[in-house]
């Protein structure tokens, strides 16, 4: 297993879909093993392919004991009911900001070899496959966020160590809710 770099906040493959997995080889199998090093070795919860360059729909998670990964993951939320609490990303290292998710979710994709895989997930799993599954469409959590939570966001991104003023990064002003929240 080989641990890849994690790509910063910035880089545009964040901003961009990643590409369906359409083969389930060797070569994916041990992706998805270094995916879940990486992952580990950071201390995530989740970690999704466009975090370490490349751009196909997989994400790996570590919840609560409970570790695996899912490829084109397709979310159904079977209730209404939120959560509001703090979501940190590993591309944006030591930041926690309160962000609003769905409590409860279920996600239908793909195993390692291809086989049909089902996540059941409440808040904290929940939270974590819905963050990863963002990641794969080019979509950050400061878009899930209101407008004030975002500025604030923003303004202690810029001041963390990490963070290059080289980089220019613009988030969308616009309420990103009603769009991920459709049933």
């Amino acid at each position: 297993m080989t641990v890849q770099p994690v790509r910063m906040f910035g880089d545009p493959v964040l901003r961009t879909a990643a590409d369906e997995v359409t083969t389930f080889d060797k070569e994916f199998r041990l992706f998805v093993r270094d995916l879940i090093a990486t992952m580990r070795s950071q201390g995530g919860a989740g970690l999704a392919a466009p975090q370490v360059g490349v751009g196909k729909r997989v994400f790996a998670f570590d919840v609560d004991g409970v570790v695996g990964h899912i490829a084109n993951p397709v979310l159904e939320f079977p209730d209404e009911e939120e959560q509001d609490g703090p979501e940190g990303c590993l591309s944006m290292p030591g930041l926690y900001f309160d962000t609003v998710r769905r409590m409860n979710v279920v996600a239908k994709g793909f195993n390692e070899y291809g086989d049909p895989l089902q996540i059941v997930g409440t808040g904290l799993m929940s939270r974590c496959i819905q963050h990863e599954t963002d990641h794969l469409d080019g979509v950050l959590f400061l878009e899930r966020m209101d407008r004030d939570r975002r500025k604030a966001a923003m303004k202690a991104i810029r001041e963390a160590d990490w963070y290059t003023s080289e980089v220019k990064v613009k988030v969308s002003p616009h309420d990103n809710r009603g769009v991920f929240f459709k049933s």
